[in-house]
């Protein structure tokens, strides 16, 4: 069997070498799970391809200081002083990104890297500086305040991972904070980011969460109340945790020499269409980001998700979802649905996303700005006007996909909107509405017969429009050509919507 030729090659020839010897499934399925690791002996991080290639803080203490010239500065997670359990372990992040067998999350070496006890060798531990504008204001330097990169993880597909524990103590860019973070708010991160990935939505993994007995104190609803909490450790994945910020800090600074070389690293490594000695290579990257951009807002709008915290420095350079804070999923439909008790105004209120989205791309162009000519600055302001018809073409596709409607129309965009401001009106509720119209026959739609276990719908059903719509809705799925009403159904409820939207719409895998 080819089976036994695994230990000497390299994970990448393990498909080359399956087709090779024409295995079976079996056989393969058997294969890889050889391949997945039981435990920490062999298995290598390293953050040599930042190290190596791009300036690091020649200051190694870990005190907070203003940071200047570098990308990074090294600095040690700072375990805790009590007891740790480990509480929860993502199977697939394991298995499939980190290549380890679920065994190897019981044993002591797993717990003491995920709690950050232990540096994995030849892995140099770093936190990012980074700046942003928060609020719409510019707050300069902010950067890993409580994040440590503990290494960068090759796969046997190839796939590189960026590694971060969250909540690992102090570093050069902690400000007033203890670089901790709290058992709450990590439960949020870990099950956020895992329920995210399985919408089909673009954003970072959770691979475990640990929990310790350490005394952290936090005010969490910001009224002076502060309370005794736990500390927790989430060991978070992407494939890159460079953000709009990570290129604000060195254009703020005028540091345009390292905003080159950050640039053509990301784009190396992360934007493989893009010719790296393209002299358009720069506007390319900007139009790719914009174009994602607006295509992950979209993606949040069709789940009711709100991000909470829609600064530069949480917005991707590769459009996936990061850093889940004060997030929400909408319950009753509201467009003024704000999740973060400290937005007052409600500038990150669901509704605002796209707009936040346009400011924070024109932020990410004001950065460039120092590195175009004259000609490439006009292309530029003028992929960023283009910005607010992609995000509302990506938006009207993926909400006809809710409502089962096939081809064009050019009244789709009205069908939704008249949805939604009946939704709004009645306060239904935002997926039940969707899910409840997935299950219904047409029939029952047509009749207004709504059984009462469809309750999204009959409350919905009290709006005085309600019929006009439904005779709309009906009308135009007349015009889904060669659809049945158990076609329709079975599409709508597919818990892969987003995800093969996205497959159609933007064809990339930079995230």
């Amino acid at each position: 069997s080819g089976c036994y030729l695994i230990d000497t090659i390299s994970a990448n020839s393990f498909s080359r070498l399956h087709n090779y010897i024409n295995a079976s499934t079996l056989d393969q399925d058997y294969c890889e799970k050889k391949l997945k690791l039981t435990t920490l002996d062999e298995w290598k991080l390293s953050t040599e391809m930042f190290t190596a290639t791009l300036p690091i803080d020649h200051i190694q203490e870990n005190y907070v200081r203003k940071v200047q010239d570098c990308i990074f500065s090294v600095g040690y997670p700072t375990p805790f002083k009590s007891r740790v359990l480990l509480v929860a372990v993502s199977e697939e992040v394991l298995e499939e990104i980190l290549d380890l067998d679920m065994s190897a999350s019981s044993s002591d070496d797993f717990l003491q890297l995920v709690s950050g006890t232990k540096i994995m060798f030849g892995s140099l531990p770093l936190t990012h500086r980074y700046g942003g504008h928060q609020f719409g204001s510019w707050a300069g330097q902010l950067g890993d305040g409580r994040a440590h990169l503990i290494g960068i993880y090759t796969n046997r597909f190839g796939s590189r991972w960026e590694l971060q524990l969250k909540g690992s103590g102090r570093t050069p860019y902690s400000r007033r904070g203890d670089g901790r973070a709290v058992l709450r708010s990590s439960i949020r991160e870990f099950l956020g980011s895992e329920a995210m990935h399985y919408l089909g939505i673009p954003t970072s993994r959770a691979a475990s969460l640990v929990v310790s007995d350490d005394n952290i104190w936090r005010d969490q609803f910001y009224n002076g109340n502060i309370k005794k909490e736990r500390g927790a450790i989430v060991l978070r994945v992407a494939k890159s945790w460079f953000r709009i910020g990570s290129l604000e800090i060195l254009a703020q600074s005028g540091e345009l020499d390292l905003l080159r070389m950050l640039l053509d690293m990301v784009i190396k490594e992360h934007f493989p269409k893009i010719n790296i000695n393209d002299s358009n290579k720069y506007l390319a990257f900007f139009s790719q980001v914009v174009s994602e951009t607006a295509h992950l807002i979209g993606l949040w709008m069709s789940v009711g998700f709100a991000h909470g915290v829609c600064n530069t420095d949480n917005f991707s350079l590769l459009s996936i979802t990061i850093d889940y804070g004060p997030f929400g999923f909408m319950d009753s439909y509201n467009p003024d649905f704000v999740p973060n008790t400290s937005d007052d105004e409600g500038r990150y209120k669901i509704g605002n996303q796209a707009n936040v989205g346009m400011f924070n791309l024109n932020k990410l162009l004001k950065a460039l700005n120092p590195l175009f000519s004259p000609r490439q600055k006009q292309l530029a302001a003028q992929i960023l006007e283009g910005y607010p018809q992609q995000y509302y073409k990506g938006f009207v596709e993926l909400f006809k996909t809710k409502l089962g409607l096939l081809g064009e129309n050019e009244d789709d965009d009205y069908l939704i909107a008249f949805l939604l401001k009946l939704m709004e009106d009645s306060r239904a509720d935002f997926t039940m509405t969707f899910r409840q119209l997935s299950e219904i026959s047409e029939d029952k739609l047509k009749d207004l017969n709504i059984p009462k276990e469809f309750w999204a719908l009959q409350d919905i059903a009290k709006h005085k429009n309600f019929s006009t719509w439904i005779a709309m809705y009906l009308l135009r799925l007349k015009g889904n050509v060669g659809d049945s009403d158990s076609e329709r159904r079975r599409r709508m409820s597919s818990p892969l919507l987003a995800t093969s939207f996205s497959t159609s719409i933007s064809g990339t895998d930079s995230g």
